[in-house]
């Protein structure tokens, strides 16, 4: 079989076509003069949350593992789980990847590693953040927009939106041998058909090879996937390499003559059944948390007995965003991170349900997409009075650092209504001013352990994402007495019990996770348990579940060599 390539940025005629123009490539043609071009394998699913990422993730450490240049790709993601990166265009210009930072979805950065590549915004050029009320951060080459609705934005943006992320593709095309890339949600939904960003029109301007994803933990996975071939328009389902069904337990032989009559209705050979397993890989959106007004718990299959262990408290905010900076605690043994209703009471020992008989003995407040909106819901559900009587450690990561001071002014740029200043939970003497510009960066800072971080020192490295500036409140002679825990005035805050900063992967870092989970431990009185983390890397566990995609069957539907090659290790 040929491999399809990439539609070039010329049109057929030879000039710079519109926004919009590039036509898909027929299978088995190639543009002249782009033979170098990268082949592209577009991992679509049949419904959200069916195991995209994790296929894509593994499928980069496997092509890794065997020599191939490849390199993650999604044209359109939604999230707040974001991460700072160069920004590829920047680059481009001057060649120097500490130009300019930008921002995109964690799945493609954690993909990035997976590949063994340095991430940049072309591996995810258009990002939507969700904020409430039906809006939506636009984020374009990593650099933020402005909020808009979503029938604004197809409206009025959605071409601009689709250039983006072709000329990204291009770029990735030309520099590597294979691009991975993933789509969102199901591939066939017909009232998205025409402006399907991240599916239908990746397939068509990437020339990509389609590998369906399907949930069979969900039931009715035999009739989605047949669903989901017929609905696709001709020319896209013509591009479909095969499937794969996830999250299986079990006995696959079991499956065999529903596959048989599945590939037989549809032409479309089943290639694997992965069984049900999590790699480790961090969550991408907001479906893997509780919903508002639920509890979950994370850690607890840590082997550790839960009368020694600890109970972290988040409370899950509406618009929570890069929550990931709370899995590092959840992977230290005997650490239980438990998302909490806003009206739970932390010092219930039946609200936390952790085992441990206590209530929370830490809280971490984490980072959202709109600090004001969930500041206003907080302060209705009771909490900021529960929070400043609650007497362990407490943490605030980017927006949560903003939440714990005195007050927020200029307020009504971050909210979705008409709002100037609004008072904050007030267990950190800083006061936060919002404006419109955005901070966007990766950094390494001196950390000084001081409150609940006392015994941290040396170096932590991160990323900021957000608006806003956080000062020390009052004059010159106050400001003294906020405890810095970096040199930065702005970057972070401290108080004997509270302790704030900007620094999202804070927890990442081991000097700085080890002085807060010792504090934790030293507050309830126990000894901490010994071990690490969990050993190993996902990234190796992500190829190693999709191993037998490796066997041949994909590789002959996708013309790639080395992912039929047995003898390279995996």
């Amino acid at each position: 079989m040929t491999v399809a390539r990439p539609a070039s940025a010329l049109d057929p005629n030879g000039g710079d076509g519109p926004p919009g123009s590039v036509p898909y490539l027929p299978l088995g043609t190639e543009p002249v003069g782009q033979s170098q071009m990268a082949s592209t394998i577009l991992v679509a699913g049949t419904a959200s949350y069916a195991g995209k990422s994790t296929v894509a993730a593994g499928l980069c450490r496997l092509l890794a593992d065997r020599g191939v240049d490849v390199a993650p790709f999604k044209a359109q993601n939604m999230s707040n789980n974001a991460r700072a990166v160069p920004r590829a265009e920047a680059v481009a210009d001057d060649g120097d990847a500490d130009t300019a930072f930008g921002e995109i979805g964690v799945s493609q950065y954690v993909q990035a590693r997976a590949a063994r590549v340095p991430a940049t915004t072309d591996h995810n050029p258009v990002l939507l953040k969700p904020r409430g009320d039906g809006e939506s951060q636009l984020v374009l080459d990593g650099e933020a927009v402005a909020h808009y609705e979503a029938g604004e934005y197809y409206d009025d943006h959605w071409e601009r939106a689709r250039e983006t992320a072709r000329r990204a593709h291009e770029r990735l095309a030309a520099a590597h041998e294979v691009v991975v890339a993933e789509g969102a949600g199901s591939i066939a939904e017909p009232n998205l058909r025409e402006r399907d960003l991240a599916n239908i029109e990746t397939a068509r301007f990437a020339g990509a090879e389609i590998l369906l994803v399907v949930d069979i933990e969900r039931g009715g996975a035999f009739a989605s996937l047949v669903g989901t071939v017929e609905l696709l328009p001709d020319d896209v389902r013509e591009r479909v390499a095969g499937a794969v069904l996830t999250k299986f337990r079990g006995d696959a032989s079991l499956l065999d003559p529903a596959i048989e009559e599945v590939e037989e209705r549809t032409g479309v050979p089943v290639l694997d059944v992965i069984h049900h397993d999590d790699p480790g890989l961090p969550a991408e959106d907001s479906v893997d948390l509780p919903a508002e007004g639920e509890r979950a718990l994370r850690g607890r299959d840590d082997g550790v007995t839960d009368d020694r262990a600890v109970a972290v408290a988040v409370p899950r905010l509406p618009r929570i965003s890069n929550f990931t900076d709370l899995e590092p605690l959840a992977r230290e043994p005997g650490v239980r991170v438990v998302y909490l209703p806003l009206d739970a009471e932390l010092d219930d020992p039946g609200a936390l349900d952790a085992g441990t008989g206590r209530g929370a003995d830490a809280v971490v407040l984490p980072g959202t997409k709109n600090t004001v909106d969930d500041l206003r819901t907080l302060r209705a559900a009771g909490f900021p009075e529960r929070l400043r009587a609650f007497d362990g450690p407490i943490v605030g990561l980017c927006g949560g650092y903003q939440l714990l001071g005195e007050r927020i002014t200029n307020a009504g740029i971050e909210s979705t209504v008409d709002i100037d200043t609004l008072e904050g939970i007030g267990l950190l003497p800083v006061e936060t001013r919002f404006s419109r510009d955005k901070r966007v960066e990766r950094t390494t800072r001196r950390i000084e352990g001081t409150g609940p971080l006392a015994g941290a020192a040396g170096s932590v490295s991160g990323y900021e994402i957000h608006m806003g500036e956080t000062r020390p409140v009052g004059d010159e002679t106050d400001a003294l007495t906020v405890e810095r825990p970096f040199p930065d005035v702005g970057a972070g805050a401290a108080t004997d019990r509270a302790f704030g900063t900007y620094l999202h992967g804070l927890f990442e870092n081991e000097n700085a996770r080890d002085a807060f989970v010792d504090g934790v431990f030293a507050y309830v009185g126990i000894q901490r348990p010994d071990g690490g983390s969990v050993a190993g890397s996902p990234y190796d566990r992500a190829a190693d579940l999709i191993a037998g995609l490796g066997s041949g069957a994909l590789a002959d539907g996708l013309g790639l060599d080395a992912l039929a090659d047995e003898e390279t290790g995996r």
